[in-house]
């Protein structure tokens, strides 16, 4: 029984390489057609078997030690079958639908990354001769925020200010902001001329030049972050540049009467939060897109002094800070 089982196996695999041979020599580039050349091998391999048995003829054999190299054919024909397949049909993505060509890289991506600070774009819009390090800047704006509603003089804040960056000559900068505070509001790069500047790299300034630049740039970004108001000079404009666009506000103290009002209208580049606080009361206006949005303040006095707080959470973890004050 045994031999007989052995003998049927020989022979299967003495059909499968002759049918190899042969249809490999029918069909030399049609790799493919070596399995699809049979329809039903093991049907055609009985009728063989069982036809060589019923002939008397003696059937073909072969050394067991040949298996292997029948799996590797087999499996090579599998292979290059699969690979025609894969060629003919790509595999899709999971979200696509047909085929599609991906570009190796993107020249300009359509989803611009988020800075780390978003109020820095400001600096551009300063008249300033030279440029503050992005560090610099960053923390002058900083101080500039924190000293903001302060009652101090403004050249006590401009001190204050700087001094960080120059902790070590105290003296130099309390003259050099006296400089600074008298310098024409049209002409501010003044102090910075009076010194012959000619470098156009921050890190190439002297240290007395790096103390007035940076005096120069707080200044202005103080003025920047002040609205003042009055009788005479009820609606105030101002600008500040973000990264994602320019922040236009518009100020406006109304008084009827008895019945006064004191109105911030905002035009926002992006989703924002307005946030206006004075004399123990605040009103809020929250936009989810970019556009207009106005809070109001009713029956203020005007010698009271207002902050303006600006949100963008899809820009900048810190709010910017502006002040409202009277001018008598």
């Amino acid at each position: 029984m045994n031999s007989d089982s052995e003998s049927l196996q020989h022979q299967l695999l003495a059909w499968l390489l002759a049918t190899e041979n042969a249809e490999a020599s029918k069909h030399p580039s049609a790799d493919c057609e070596e399995i699809n050349g049979v329809e039903n091998p093991l049907s055609e391999t009985t009728t063989s078997i069982s036809g060589d048995f019923e002939s008397g003829r003696t059937p073909q054999t072969f050394q067991l030690g040949e298996i292997p190299t029948v799996q590797e054919r087999f499996q090579a024909v599998i292979k290059r079958r699969l690979q025609m397949q894969i060629q003919d049909h790509p595999p899709l993505f999971p979200w696509e639908t047909q085929l599609r060509d991906y570009p190796d890289y993107v020249d300009s991506p359509s989803v611009a990354l988020v800075p780390a600070y978003g109020w820095m774009a400001q600096q551009s819009k300063l008249n300033i001769p030279v440029s503050l390090p992005e560090k610099v800047f960053r923390q002058l704006l900083e101080k500039c925020q924190a000293i903001l509603v302060s009652s101090l003089p403004v050249g006590a804040k401009l001190v204050q200010v700087v001094e960080s960056l120059f902790p070590n000559d105290a003296q130099a900068l309390n003259d050099l902001a006296g400089m600074v505070l008298r310098s024409s509001p049209r002409s501010p790069v003044d102090p910075m001329q009076k010194m012959h500047i000619k470098q156009s790299d921050y890190s190439d300034l002297g240290e007395r030049q790096q103390m007035a630049l940076s005096l120069l740039a707080a200044k202005q970004v103080l003025e920047n972050l002040t609205l003042a108001i009055s009788d005479s000079n009820p609606v105030v404009e101002r600008q500040w540049l973000t990264s994602a666009g320019a922040i236009n506000l518009k100020v406006e103290y109304q008084s009827q009467g008895r019945v006064t009002k004191l109105c911030v209208m905002g035009d926002l580049p992006t989703a924002g939060i307005l946030t206006l606080r004075g004399n123990g009361t605040q009103a809020r206006a929250m936009s989810s897109t970019s556009g207009c949005v106005s809070v109001e303040l009713y029956e203020q006095p005007l010698n009271q002094t207002y902050t303006l707080e600006v949100e963008f959470p899809e820009l900048e973890q810190q709010s910017l800070l502006f002040v409202i004050q009277p001018r008598m």
